[in-house]
């Protein structure tokens, strides 16, 4: 019954929060929307390619879709808080906790996002076009491209948010501490796996690029769990 009131609780100040979301999305989406060739260019430039198009609506869904990703990855502090703002009222956290919360949040999902853009996407793309020949040759559609690139982004900088799940699940009595630190062994086997799936390439390079950092916030969120004494 205190489950299903506090989700009741959480979906509610959600649903209030719905709107302010939605209007900040689709203003941040408008004004990327005109630097959208700049940043489109900007990435060609970073991953060194050329791109083309086969459908006439191609080049516009794909500065729909980046104009959409960058503003996610600038709103991230405005979701995060409206997330953890959420998250207070039914576990009863302060203003102070929140703030932290935010902070560390928007913290390691841009870590994971710039982790992504600087390392694991061109070792990945450079790998995956290893493949082409005189007989074959790349040929990328710009709406696949820029669809390839925001969801791995994205993805990476989620996976990262580890640590902070990892807080809230101790601090709410959810999992306490014990459960993580005595299943190392099924954390190293979910993350492999969770590597080999969200990885643009299936190499044993790429997959550590992603797990073993992920495995690393893994205990760093044990090592936190400690200095703040959350049992």
């Amino acid at each position: 019954m205190e489950t299903r009131n506090r989700l009741a609780l959480i979906i509610n100040d959600l649903r209030r929060s719905l709107l302010s979301l939605g209007l900040t999305l689709a203003l941040a989406t408008l004004g990327f929307s005109m630097v959208s060739p700049r940043l489109l260019a900007l990435l060609q430039d970073h991953l060194h390619q050329e791109l083309a198009f086969f459908t006439v609506a191609g080049p516009f869904l794909a500065h729909v879709k980046i104009s959409v990703a960058m503003a996610l990855l600038t709103c991230m502090p405005w979701l995060s808080y409206c997330l953890w703002r959420a998250l207070a009222r039914p576990f009863k956290f302060g203003p102070a906790t929140i703030f932290w919360f935010v902070f560390f949040t928007c913290l390691l999902f841009y870590s994971g996002a710039a982790f992504c853009f600087f390392v694991t996407l061109p070792y990945g793309v450079t790998f995956l076009l290893g493949f082409q020949s005189e007989q074959l040759q790349a040929m990328i559609g710009i709406d696949q491209f820029v669809t390839f690139v925001a969801v791995f982004i994205l993805a990476f900088g989620l996976i990262f948010e580890l640590p902070i799940f990892m807080i809230f699940m101790a601090r709410t009595t959810l999992l306490p501490r014990a459960t993580f630190a005595k299943n190392r062994r099924y954390a190293l086997l979910v993350i492999s796996i969770v590597a080999s799936l969200l990885t643009p390439t299936p190499d044993i390079v790429n997959m550590l690029l992603m797990g073993v950092p992920l495995y690393m916030l893994y205990e760093v969120g044990i090592i936190a769990l400690k200095l703040l004494r959350i049992p």
